[in-house]
């Protein structure tokens, strides 16, 4: 790895049927290698075994010794040596989709004090109730989420191969990316200093 360069991992929170997500999630790993401040990984839920049933200990004190299921381990990895994270999520009623849910309730460390940008698509409000929701939700786990995401209301008619057709989307990326960069260079100086007191 680049020690010059953040490890960001593009999380597609999505495993529907016929989803959207990956187009999207390409689209913003793009945008991440084109900024030139990251290593970029895209993570596809739909990819992993991620169980709803989750063990009696909490993953925030087991650390390690946390009993995954071994299909997870390379979304275990791929977090816990992560900088920054981008999530992409869809809006499912007025909420982001249980497959995102689990994948962030099987860890704990793997997310804490590292910035999360979000990357959302959905009907009208573009998936911006789903990125409510997963800002409560990743700040109690002691993760930093980016305050200028990145919103694509009405996607279905707004894509088109693979690209927004709004020419100010790529400002609004850069802008989101240019706050990660920012966080993730900070949180790791900080980190690397000092243990997190979580």
């Amino acid at each position: 790895m680049d020690i010059d360069k953040h490890k960001l991992v593009v999380v597609v929170g999505s495993v529907r049927e016929g989803r959207f997500g990956p187009v999207v999630g390409s689209w913003v790993a793009e945008q991440a290698r084109r900024h030139g401040g990251f290593e970029v990984e895209v993570v596809d839920l739909a990819d992993i075994d991620i169980p709803l049933t989750l063990p009696a200990e909490s993953p925030k004190y087991a650390g390690d010794s946390y009993p995954r299921p071994a299909g997870m381990a390379a979304l275990t990895s791929a977090l816990a040596g992560a900088d920054a994270f981008v999530v992409v999520t869809p809006e499912y009623n007025h909420s982001y989709p249980a497959s995102l849910k689990a994948a962030i309730d099987w860890h704990f460390t793997q997310w804490t004090a590292k910035p999360v940008a979000f990357v959302s698509y959905g009907g009208a409000a573009g998936g911006r109730h789903a990125v409510l929701h997963l800002e409560n939700v990743l700040t109690e786990l002691h993760a930093v989420t980016i305050r200028d995401g990145l919103a694509f209301p009405n996607y279905s008619t707004a894509w088109q191969d693979g690209q927004p057709l709004d020419d100010a989307a790529p400002g609004y990326a850069k802008t989101l990316l240019e706050q990660l960069a920012w966080w993730a260079g900070a949180l790791r100086t900080a980190r690397a200093a000092a243990p997190y007191p979580a």
